[in-house]
């Protein structure tokens, strides 16, 4: 398949919630495939870095449930997108924790001895603490990436307003008529309204924010708010990420600056 032919492959695979599962149709391997085909996919990468604790998630539950070769597939999937990600240290450690208790569950059945069975009991008690722990362990690392991600965005903003402000301190007052005006859009390519919400007759808008950049590119493209949440934004970022402007300029000079703006999303026939 073509790169575009993955990216929709990949984006109904979210939308149905197919994150790691089934093998070989589901949102990370289309991912991957993009990557594989177009290494500098900007659109994927950040696709396989906002989705990777939704991923984390289900091989949680894939482990919980106790499918242990499929659980050990999912991780290794995940560990292709991000390999020295630390979730993966504490899922294989559950995984491990969750294969021990198993294998010393199926022991103890043969076991016929109350006192063996009394031992067994006391030590699949400990075992589960492990993965209760482990499990809060992973809860916690998930909540301290999320944060770090939308710490980071946070950061970037501000650079770029502050990159901004130290430019506009310095220049000479001979300087101070050149040319002062805002980033100006020369290409807006449309969203693509997503095959799923408009068989469900959905309709919304997200709100993006993204860095135009000195020479007119789009970078950082990530969604502020939305509704509904999740249905439309990866279409609005995958448009916003074509789009190409005028940079901005300050003091005759093009700078990087943040922008935001609204992708409303509308079926026709609907005001």
């Amino acid at each position: 398949m073509s790169v575009d032919q993955l990216m929709d492959q990949a984006q109904k695979a979210l939308k149905e919630d197919r994150l790691v599962a089934p093998a070989g149709d589901n949102a990370f391997e289309y991912y991957l495939a993009v990557l594989h085909k177009s290494p500098n996919n900007r659109a994927a990468q950040d696709a396989l870095r906002e989705t990777f604790p939704y991923g984390a998630q289900t091989v949680d539950q894939t482990i919980n449930q106790g499918n242990f070769p499929e659980a050990q597939r999912e991780i290794d999937l995940l560990a292709k997108a991000d390999p020295t990600n630390y979730t993966l240290t504490i899922l294989r450690s559950k995984l491990d924790a969750a294969r021990k208790v198993a294998a010393q569950q199926q022991q103890a059945q043969k076991s016929a001895a109350l006192a063996q069975a009394a031992s067994a009991v006391a030590e699949r008690k400990q075992q589960q603490e492990q993965i209760d722990a482990a499990a809060a362990a992973l809860k916690q690392q998930q909540e301290q990436a999320a944060a770090a991600v939308q710490k980071q965005r946070e950061q970037q903003a501000q650079q770029a307003a502050a990159v901004a402000a130290t430019r506009t301190a310095t220049v000479p007052k001979a300087a101070a008529s050149a040319e002062n005006r805002d980033a100006q859009v020369v290409r807006m390519v449309p969203a693509k309204y997503p095959l799923e919400a408009a068989r469900n007759g959905e309709q919304g808008w997200v709100d993006v924010a993204f860095t135009v950049n000195p020479d007119g590119s789009v970078s950082d493209v990530h969604v502020t708010n939305a509704e509904p949440r999740r249905v439309f934004d990866r279409a609005a970022i995958d448009a916003v990420s074509r789009w190409r402007f005028k940079p901005a300029l300050i003091n005759g000079a093009p700078t990087a600056v943040v922008v935001k703006r609204r992708i409303e999303f509308k079926l026709s026939g609907n005001g």
